[in-house]
């Protein structure tokens, strides 16, 4: 079998005694669409956290591409190939979205920022920036300010901003989060066209996105993972039934 093109091993991390990751073992397989799910507080976010280096494992090996990427700071991570998005978006909604999506390509090729008026007028930066605006489908709103955006566009311009720096690696946080069903309907296509070109760790409580677009699911309950596998093998596990997938089905909407 080949190298997996994220391995990580033993995982834990605790927050005053309250145990957030826990002896958690996860292999991602380049290409692929890998899920995390599980109920609030299983500790999906701070697994994320944990694989982009904004937080630091307290035990285990985390391991991309070959490299041990355990103690690596955020930058050095992105620079490797892994780009992570967040659960609730940050952008400058007083510029525009090709600035926006523009400043995220700066800061990756590590230009100041204190020419930023002038750097408007660098085609290196803007061209790059506008081909990731075409990916996610905004191609024609790049000139509109970021505040005349929707929510769900507003996911899509930060997708954009992972985009430049050519990861090999996406982590998703909750990309479906607030959406409404029109919106999260096009994040599912959106997703399904970028799962060709880049291998996307997803973590998300929409299950109908889940199962639409993961090629597998890791079940997490308790920071500990209790199921692993093609997407069939986890909606027909009992213990995932009982410890979630029973309870997301009971509300009736696909979230909890």
């Amino acid at each position: 079998m080949s190298q997996p093109l994220l391995q990580v091993d033993n995982l834990a991390k605790r927050f005053d005694g309250i145990v957030a990751t826990d002896d958690l073992t996860l292999r991602v397989v380049a290409g692929e669409l890998h899920a995390v799910i599980g109920p609030n507080g299983a500790g999906k976010t701070t697994l994320i956290s944990q694989l982009a280096g904004q937080l630091a494992p307290d035990s285990g090996r985390i391991h991309f591409e070959g490299h041990d990427i355990t103690a690596l700071p955020m930058y050095r991570r992105s620079a490797l190939g892994l780009a992570r998005s967040f659960q609730i978006t940050s952008l400058f909604l007083d510029l525009s979205v090709l600035d926006n999506v523009a400043l995220a390509v700066q800061a990756h090729a590590g230009h100041s920022f204190r020419f930023w008026h002038n750097a408007r007028l660098e085609a290196e930066l803007r061209q790059p920036a506008r081909a990731a605006l075409k990916r996610v489908g905004l191609g024609e709103r790049a000139d509109l300010p970021a505040s005349a955006l929707s929510h769900g566009e507003h996911r899509q311009i930060e997708l954009a901003m992972a985009l430049v720096g050519s990861p090999r690696m996406l982590l998703l946080d909750e990309p479906m989060a607030g959406l409404g069903p029109e919106e999260s309907a096009r994040m599912v296509e959106m997703l399904r066209a970028l799962k060709k070109e880049v291998t996307i760790l997803l973590v998300e409580h929409d299950m109908e996105a889940v199962f639409a677009l993961a090629d597998r699911i890791t079940v997490l309950v308790y920071g500990r993972v209790i199921a692993s596998g093609a997407p069939a093998d986890i909606r027909a596990n009992a213990a995932v039934r009982d410890a979630y997938l029973g309870e997301a089905e009971a509300e009736g909407a696909g979230h909890v």
